[in-house]
């Protein structure tokens, strides 16, 4: 889940004297001498919080709290202006050039990211979404990966070129999103020839079979969005958000050429054919002594469900599918999957009141908590970066996250003479933690940066990348992860 909404905006590149490209400009007059229109935006950076707690959006939409979004701001088709809400949230936020996070695009034209992939994290990826859809005179909110990402263990950079393994950290790449084989050719002729080498170059294919493309009123629209989760270097991660290291455009050709779309590009296989299901036994011993650890109190078991199916489910049905990326599985504390209608941004009030009707709180008493159990997916190979994130379930609010980084060997304390331990897990959610090292201490009275005492919440858990297979895990190879209440 990601979907938000607000952004602070720094438009062109945002580069320091020491930051280094390429040379965007000979890119530029490359194209255009190639009978191309080229059009400059930029990049926004996601700020969830700031715009709920300036009364600008009514949720904060599923935020992953500890990950940096950027997304493409792109100017919009010939004769198109930005209106209504979108123009709006961008005023707000003291931006005046005339781009859209949300835009349509002509079969024969692209949108090309040029620019320096995120420095060291567990995770990075551009990934592009299909956010609204009109059916007959009814346009929906759809916010779903048509595709695969292009993520740090198979794009094509200075440092990994052609998708060869180093180090794909802090280095130069382009990413061209387009429908049309030859457009896309062309663009990466126009790159050599300014200098940047073809190994660098990676295509998020728009598939011209399963998506309405154009300019029209009734035409899709989509967004790119770039995440970093978990920065080795926080100043480090920081800066890149600040600085922007990248060039945006939009290329439109002078004249119209014989179309030459892609197909649907081959999706990365989900699933190695090993599970983690031996385990089984293993949780539910843990399961038990933490039952007894906690006796004195009332023990209310959680359900867990699946929280998001694949982008093109929603595609297809044409329900809101809440951001999800192929790169990741998600679980909750719910029980059904996200499924529901709803109306086009920024009408979207009809998220799922079965989960702000949630009957679970947390009060400031030291005797009632959130335990939080499972295996630990990093440690058996299955996902290289994991995390659960409590939400306040009436405005999505995630306000804090705990990753495998944090809950490593917690298990053993349970189950000290299982030699399996080391391959789960266990994490208290509380107001107060008394000292405890394996407890996140649950803000509130803060807006949306907390979760008041009286507001209902859920637990979701993602797990990201199964290295074997450089895409999401399959929900069908892992053990659930669970969440007990004791009060």
């Amino acid at each position: 889940m990601l979907l938000a909404v607000g952004f602070a905006v720094l438009i062109g590149t945002g580069l320091g004297e020491d930051v280094d490209i390429g040379d965007v400009e000979a890119f530029k007059q490359a194209l255009e001498v190639d009978g191309f229109t080229v059009q400059q935006g930029g990049l926004g950076f996601f700020d969830f919080m700031k715009l709920y707690d300036s009364g600008v959006l009514p949720s904060v939409y599923g935020n992953n709290p500890a990950t940096k979004y950027l997304l493409y701001l792109v100017p919009p088709a010939s004769g198109h202006e930005v209106t209504g809400t979108i123009s709006e949230i961008i005023q707000f936020l003291g931006v005046n050039s005339k781009v859209t996070p949300f835009w349509s695009l002509r079969p024969d034209e692209a949108v090309v990211f040029v620019g320096r992939t995120p420095p060291e994290c567990r995770y990075f990826s551009l990934d592009q979404f299909l956010m609204e859809r009109t059916y007959g005179d009814e346009t929906r909110w759809i916010f779903a990966p048509f595709g695969d990402t292009v993520n740090n263990m198979v794009i094509n950079t200075e440092g990994t070129p052609d998708g060869s393994p180093g180090n794909p950290y802090d280095q130069t790449t382009i990413v061209v999103s387009t429908a049309d084989k030859g457009i896309d050719q062309r663009i990466r002729a126009a790159a050599q020839n300014a200098g940047y080498s073809e190994g660098i170059i990676n295509t998020l294919v728009l598939p011209s079979a399963m998506l309405n493309l154009g300019v029209e009123n009734d035409s899709d629209t989509f967004a790119v969005f770039i995440r970093g989760s978990l920065f080795a270097d926080e100043q480090a991660g920081n800066d890149y958000i600040d600085n922007k290291p990248a060039a945006v455009f939009r290329i439109t050709p002078n004249e119209s050429a014989e179309p030459d779309p892609y197909d649907m590009p081959e999706i990365r296989v989900q699933g190695t054919g090993t599970t983690e299901f031996d385990l089984m036994d293993d949780l539910e011993e843990l399961r038990i002594a933490i039952l007894d650890r906690y006796a004195d109190l009332n023990a209310t078991e959680l359900p867990t469900s699946i929280g998001l199916n694949a982008g093109t489910d929603y595609i297809q049905t044409g329900f809101d599918g809440y951001g999800p990326t192929n790169d990741a599985l998600y679980l909750w504390t719910a029980t059904q999957t996200i499924a529901s209608q709803t109306p086009p941004f920024p009408d979207l009030s009809q998220y799922y009141s079965y989960l702000q009707d949630s009957p679970i709180t947390l009060a400031n008493d030291t005797n009632e908590f959130i335990i939080v159990y499972g295996v630990n997916h990093v440690a058996t190979g299955k996902a290289t970066y994991q995390n659960f994130v409590p939400y306040g379930a009436d405005i999505w609010n995630g306000v804090g996250m705990i990753t495998d980084q944090d809950f490593n060997g917690t298990a053993e304390e349970y189950l000290p003479d299982n030699p399996d331990a080391k391959y789960l897990y266990v994490y208290k959610i509380a107001r107060n933690c008394e000292g405890d090292p394996h407890c996140y201490e649950l803000p509130y009275g803060r807006g949306g940066y907390g979760i008041d005492l009286d507001q209902p919440l859920f637990i979701a858990w993602r797990m990201y990348l199964e290295e074997a297979t450089k895409t999401g895990p399959s929900y069908s190879e892992i053990v659930y992860d669970r969440a007990i209440k004791f009060e």
